[in-house]
């Protein structure tokens, strides 16, 4: 088990992607881009991401006006772009590929997160055949549960590829 000194230099080391790489796996962009950098991967197994979470987010201002709460769901969605950065790595044409949801298994929401938190998405590969898998996920703010899921996904063709 890692001391807490030695997880917090590991969450200050160089990460493995910045944002500039992340735009170049993730079709998604502003403002449903909801990771920031990747921490952690581990080659088809199992990768860490982080997303900041703001005030500045569109979706606080109406979840809750005077009381901002992140929605579970686009903690789940974190997840599932964390997800899809290890998935679309070495994906042959992934220009003209999509990643999309097909499933969540018991998403369970522990404590609510709040501008100024980051979010740490941590996502282990279950499975996967062909274009279908399966992933384990856990975020955490300052070590502590938040959010945990499974998702499924397919890979498809992107419409006019």
């Amino acid at each position: 088990m890692a001391s807490e000194t030695e997880k917090r230099s590991s969450r200050a080391a160089k990460p493995v992607y910045g944002i500039a790489e992340i735009l170049k796996f993730l079709p998604h962009r502003y403002p449903f881009l909801m990771v920031d950098r990747i921490l952690e991967l581990e080659e088809d197994r199992r990768i860490v991401g982080l997303k900041n979470v703001t005030i500045n987010e569109e979706f606080f201002q109406g979840h809750f006006p005077g009381a901002p709460v992140m929605p579970g769901v686009l903690i789940i969605e974190s997840m599932a772009q964390v997800a899809g950065i290890l998935v679309f790595r070495h994906l042959p044409d992934k220009e003209k590929k999509l990643i999309y949801f097909t499933g969540i298994e018991n998403a369970k929401f522990r404590r609510p997160v709040v501008p100024g938190d980051q979010l740490h998405v941590e996502m282990l590969l279950l499975n996967r055949r062909n274009n279908f898998g399966k992933m384990q996920g856990r975020a955490t703010v300052d070590d502590k549960l938040v959010a945990e899921a499974t998702v499924l996904f397919a890979i498809v063709e992107k419409p006019g590829s």
